[in-house]
């Protein structure tokens, strides 16, 4: 059990940070530069695929509980959270080009 909560929360923080430091959108089209709504969109989508590897992995050990809003909107925000490090790189020290 411990070893699952720890790949998810490995793969989370990593999931986060990628949109920030793949130059790619989606991982197959490549840009010159990426705008900030592609990067806000892979969040989302990253943040539905971590949740359905967290909901296989806890499907596998015991039966899956039903959440409500409040599960969702705190995993959300941890998630950003998690992306912040991305986002100060990719927005604040990355020197950009003019």
């Amino acid at each position: 059990m411990e070893s699952s909560v720890a790949t998810v929360l490995l793969v989370a923080v990593l999931a986060a940070n990628l949109p920030f430091f793949m130059p790619r959108i989606a991982g197959v089209i490549r840009v010159e530069s990426k705008h900030v709504g592609w990067r806000l969109l892979e969040l989302v989508v990253l943040f539905f695929l971590v949740g359905l590897l967290a909901r296989f992995l806890e499907g596998r050990q015991m039966p899956v509980h039903s959440q409500n809003w409040q599960f969702y909107a705190t995993t959300a925000s941890l998630f950003l959270v998690f992306a912040f490090p991305g986002f100060v790189y990719c927005y604040f020290w990355k020197k950009r080009r003019h």
